[in-house]
């Protein structure tokens, strides 16, 4: 159910950046920091520590 969350958000960060939402209010990073957090959650969730 995490796994859902995380991808629901990482999806909606792509949407975000490509409409130039983040660039706009000079926020890039959170593109290059969600695959960083959905590959932890993954990982997490497969190794049920979460």
């Amino acid at each position: 159910m995490i796994a859902l969350i995380v991808y629901a958000a990482a999806l909606l960060i792509v949407i975000l950046h490509f409409t130039r939402f983040w660039s706009n209010r000079n926020m890039e990073w959170v593109v290059l920091v969600a695959p960083v957090i959905v590959f932890a959650v993954n990982i997490l969730d497969f190794l049920k520590i979460i």
